[in-house]
This record gives structure tokens, C-alpha cells and sequence, in this order.
């Protein structure tokens, strides 16, 4: 079963008080103590952010490691992909972690990873990087399209609510034919994959939602059933 989830914002790195996307994503595995790693290419393998992970997950039943390529574990980076159970990648610059990832073969890696039944999950860049389409911040102060890894289809937006100038661009790249159609999340959202099927949307924050964005006569934006993961 081949599962993605990709969070608009939130997790470790933006709700440490508030583990319930992390939870969720550890939920998700087969495994009782899953063997999670963190990729932070997109923050240019930051030392601070590697920490706040293991601080994280090192209170959670699992079995925590990370990737950076700058100090690479082991030169057979397949074989230590392929013996986790899920693979977490961080935020940052999307451009910098695709070129990166392909660089390395990371692309084909975690390919093969999915199709094994790897979870893969990621947050901002984490989750634009699965998609086909992103709206991305990459390239500077303005938001433009970045074309990804195509694991999923349609495009993807994180921080719907917590940018101002996140919805707007994006309906503008959809309208304009930059980008194909998508779907948006908010800070504190997990959009759940199962395949390529969307099959829940999740969050740990009450009024945090998802969005399809589609093209039909005119752009049409429609708000998705969204399960708070809190009581």
C-alpha cells in the first residue's frame, strides 16, 4: 500500500507543543515502532532543525534517524532508505531539495520507497516535492510555479491561511494555465493519500481546512471535510 501525506504547515517543526500530525503520520506505518526519517534537504540540512526532530519524535514510540546529504551516513544511500518505515521531509527551498535529490538519485530512491510501501510524508517543501505542480517561494520574495516529482497529480499549495499571498497566486497559476489543478492546505492540515487517492484530511488545529481548487468555467474552490485530530 503506498500512502503520502503532505502537511500545508504545522508538526514538529511549527506546533512542538502540539504532536497530533506527528501522531498521526506515526500511525500510519504497519509497524508498532516505526524506524522514521528525517530529510531536511530543504533547509539545507540545518543543524537546529535536525535537533527539534529528534527532540520531537524521541518522546514518541518510534525509532528516529535522518538523511543530510552533506554528511552522508553511508554511501549506499538506497539500503538506508529502503530499511525505514517512513520518511519525513522538512521545509525550506523546494528548488534546492529536488536539485539536490536528483543529484543523488534520492528522486528514484524514494520512488522505489513508495512503491515498497514506505510511508512518505512532508511538510511545506515536504509536500509540494510529491506533487507534479507547487506554489513555491523558492526563487525569492515572490511566489511562482515549481514543477516536482509527480508521485501524486494536480498541483499543491502549503500555508493557505498563513501567507496572504498563497491563495490568491495560486488561483492566478491555475487560471493562467501554470499550474494544474490542486489542492491547498492550511497551517495545521495533513492531506492523507492512499495510492493516489485522497482518503482523509486531518488536522491539529479546530479551524484549519483543506481545498480542491479547480477549473471549470471559472476557478472553483471547494472546502474539504477536514477531521480534527483534538477533542
Amino acid at each position: 500500500m503506498r500512502q503520502i501525506i503532505g502537511l500545508g504547515g504545522g508538526g514538529f517543526s511549527m506546533e512542538p507543543e502540539n504532536p497530533l500530525l506527528d501522531l498521526y503520520i506515526l500511525k500510519q506505518s504497519s509497524k508498532r515502532t516505526p524506524a522514521i526519517c528525517f530529510l531536511p534537504t530543504a533547509s539545507g540540512d540545518a543543524d537546529n532543525y535536525i535537533t527539534r526532530f529528534y527532540e520531537a519524535f524521541q518522546q514518541h514510540n518510534c525509532n528516529p534517524s535522518h538523511l543530510s546529504l552533506f554528511k552522508p551516513p553511508t554511501r549506499d544511500l538506497e539500503d538506508y532508505i529502503l530499511t525505514k518505515d517512513i520518511i519525513y521531509v522538512g521545509g525550506g527551498n523546494t528548488k534546492n531539495l529536488l536539485i539536490l535529490w536528483k543529484e543523488w538519485g534520492l528522486d528514484h530512491i524514494l520512488k522505489k520507497a513508495w512503491d515498497q510501501g514506505i510511508v512518505l510524508a512532508g511538510i511545506s517543501a515536504g509536500s509540494i516535492c510529491w506533487f507534479e505542480d507547487g506554489v513555491t517561494d523558492s526563487f525569492g520574495d515572490e511566489l511562482e510555479p515549481i514543477k516536482a516529482l509527480g508521485f501524486l497529480k494536480g498541483s499543491n499549495c502549503p500555508h493557505y491561511d498563513a501567507e496572504l499571498d498563497r491563495r490568491p497566486a495560486y488561483h492566478k497559476m491555475i487560471i493562467t494555465n501554470q499550474i494544474k489543478p490542486g489542492l491547498a492546505a492550511d497551517d495545521g492540515v495533513a492531506i492523507h493519500f492512499i495510492e493516489q487517492e485522497m482518503v482523509n484530511v486531518v488536522s491539529s488545529r479546530q479551524n484549519a481546512k483543506a481545498y480542491q481548487v479547480t477549473m471549470e468555467e471559472n476557478l472553483v474552490e471547494k472546502e474539504l471535510p477536514t477531521e480534527f485530530l483534538g477533542t
